[in-house]
């Protein structure tokens, strides 16, 4: 029965999706409220940018789904809160989703549910807590047809980098938290990309015969953006979940255009760029 949801969620014309993540502000830090202050005027303009989803909490889902236009981005709504993404981290970590998390998404209609599957270097207990959302997920999940989409996010540890939300490129861990995502009985799987695009292939291989949606991850010049796009489908992805990348950007219905090109009518990233208008691409990482 899931299928049914799903087919909302990929577009027909390639049978892969653009789903923009906007639920940055459900994890409590300040830095990720940046562009997206105001949700309604976000999410109205998202929507008439036309991606084929929108990602939201269940507080926020209802500012997409009440806007009465047809057609519309399809939701993703996410079922989890973490505190996983503060520097210095707090002494107590925590993953926790909505007791009525599958309820609340066939309320809202949503054509699926994401969930994180997170591997923090020395913190197995969150990974613990992550698994056991994810069972509980699964089993509400296919009593009522919801698609269930696991984010495995491989973490670097806190103390590198200066800390803060530093994820882990290395393929070997990506593949192998995506393998467990799958096995947990994923009907979506949205990964990080791997620090050298040309092995993703390898991400979607352990995945077998489930979707693979790339995230997107910070801010970058639109070229640089729309040829990792490019890579990443070329390599068997299914699709990419961007937010900074759309919501930052002084275009976001360019971007989106140019995105959507790339996915679903195979423009070259030259044309691509062409969608979006000069001057655009260093403004928009100032």
């Amino acid at each position: 029965m899931h299928t049914y949801r799903l087919n909302r969620l990929f577009n027909p014309r390639s049978n892969r999706a653009l789903d923009v993540a906007v639920d940055h502000g459900f994890f409590g830090e300040p830095s990720f409220l940046t562009g997206i202050e105001d949700m309604k005027s976000s999410v109205a303009t998202i929507v008439a940018a036309g991606p084929d989803a929108v990602q939201l909490s269940p507080g926020l889902a209802p500012l997409l789904q009440r806007i009465p236009q047809r057609p519309k981005p399809a939701l993703v709504m996410r079922t989890d809160i973490a505190n996983i993404y503060g520097n210095p981290l707090d002494s107590h970590l925590f993953s926790h989703v909505f007791p009525d998390a599958i309820e609340q998404a066939v309320r809202f209609d949503a054509a699926a549910v994401c969930v994180n599957l997170l591997f923090l270097p020395g913190r197995p207990e969150v990974r613990e807590q992550c698994v056991l959302n994810i069972m509980k997920l699964r089993a509400e999940a296919t009593r009522y047809g919801m698609p269930l989409m696991i984010e495995p996010l491989v973490m670097q540890d806190n103390a590198k980098a200066g800390g803060g939300y530093m994820v882990d490129g290395d393929t070997d861990k990506i593949a192998t938290l995506v393998r467990q995502a799958r096995e947990l009985g994923a009907d979506l799987i949205k990964a990080d990309p791997t620090d050298d695009p040309l092995d993703f292939h390898r991400v979607v291989e352990v995945a077998g015969d489930i979707p693979v949606l790339v995230r997107g991850g910070g801010r970058a010049p639109d070229e640089t953006l729309l040829r990792r796009t490019e890579t990443v489908l070329a390599q068997g992805a299914r699709g990419i979940v961007y937010g900074r990348n759309i919501i930052q950007h002084p275009n976001p219905a360019g971007i989106t255009a140019a995105l959507m090109g790339v996915l679903h009518d195979g423009l070259s990233v030259d044309d691509a760029l062409a969608l979006i208008g000069a001057g655009t691409d260093e403004e928009g990482l100032a």
